[in-house]
């Protein structure tokens, strides 16, 4: 949970609030197919619903009041990787930025499954 302090108050902000955020700000790039999370049982990449999307994103929080985020996700074929990853990376962080005010430190995006057509 991060806790934000304005000139009125503390407002916290739920863990699960900021990974839907961050979920919801990486899918709207476009190539991007979806978030993936990788299975404990089988060992394989599973490709998350949206109502799930979540799941594959993990938020660290630092000492010095940002946070850092790590992004699981799917993409489609035919794209540039590096291309994509930056605007994800950009995406994700002026989305969280604007919408929550929480510093971001660093942002790792991880290319779990490329998705034909």
């Amino acid at each position: 949970m991060v806790k934000l302090y304005t000139g009125l108050g503390y407002i916290q902000i739920s863990n699960e609030v900021l990974t839907r955020l961050t979920g919801e700000a990486a899918m709207s790039c476009f190539g991007v197919k979806g978030m993936t999370v990788h299975s404990v049982t089988d060992g394989l990449v599973h490709l998350l619903k949206k109502e799930a999307m979540g799941k594959g994103v993990k938020i660290r929080y630092n000492s010095n009041g940002t946070i850092s985020i790590e992004l699981h996700i799917a993409v489609d074929q035919c794209v540039n990787l590096p291309v994509l990853c930056s605007n994800v990376m950009k995406e994700v962080r002026y989305k969280m930025e604007s919408t929550t005010g929480v510093k971001i430190d660093t942002i790792d995006v991880y290319v779990d499954s490329i998705i034909e057509g």
